[in-house]
C-alpha cells in the first residue's frame, strides 16, 4: 500500500525541488523539451523521470483539493455505483469519470474527485476500494 506525507522541504533532497521546477517549466510552455528543462535546473533526465509523478507542492490559497485514481472493475452490474457510493460516503465529490469498455470482463476506470472535505485519509479510502470484491489495481495517480 502506498503512503503519502506532507513534509517540510528542508529534509528532502534538493533534487525534488528541481524536479518540480523542471515540471513547471514544461507545463508553463516556457520550455518544450525535458532535456532542456532538466539542464536549466541542474538535474539528470533520469532523476526527472524517476520523481516527476511523485513530488508535488501544495498550492497556496487552495480552495479545493483534487485526487485522481485509476482502478480496474470486473464487468458486473452496479460495481461502479458502489465505488461512487463509497466516495460519496467519504465526503468526496466526483468531478469526472472515464470508463473504458470491458475487455476480458475488466474495465479500466479513472475518477477525479474533490477531497477538500474528505472523511479520513486518502490512504484509508484507497484501502477500502482495494477490499471491494470485483475491484483491483487501485492506484492514486495524482493529488493536488
Amino acid at each position: 500500500m502506498e503512503k503519502y506525507y506532507i513534509v517540510d522541504g528542508s529534509i528532502l533532497p534538493e533534487s525534488f525541488d528541481k524536479v518540480i521546477k523542471a515540471r513547471k517549466l514544461i507545463e508553463s510552455g516556457k520550455i518544450h523539451q525535458v532535456s532542456e528543462a532538466v539542464k536549466k535546473v541542474g538535474i539528470s533526465r533520469g532523476t526527472y523521470y524517476k520523481y516527476k509523478d511523485l513530488v508535488f507542492l501544495p498550492e497556496e490559497n487552495m480552495t479545493t483539493r483534487k485526487a485522481l485514481i485509476s482502478l480496474m472493475l470486473e464487468h458486473e452490474q452496479g460495481l461502479l455505483s458502489k465505488v461512487l457510493v463509497l466516495l460519496s460516503d467519504s465526503n468526496a465529490s466526483v468531478l469526472t469519470i472515464n470508463q473504458n469498455i470491458p475487455i476480458h470482463d475488466l474495465a479500466s476506470v479513472v475518477i477525479s474527485f474533490d477531497i477538500s472535505n474528505l472523511t479520513g485519509t486518502i490512504d484509508e479510502l484507497l484501502d477500502k476500494l482495494n477490499h471491494f470484491e470485483g475491484i483491483s489495481g487501485v492506484q492514486l495517480i495524482s493529488i493536488e
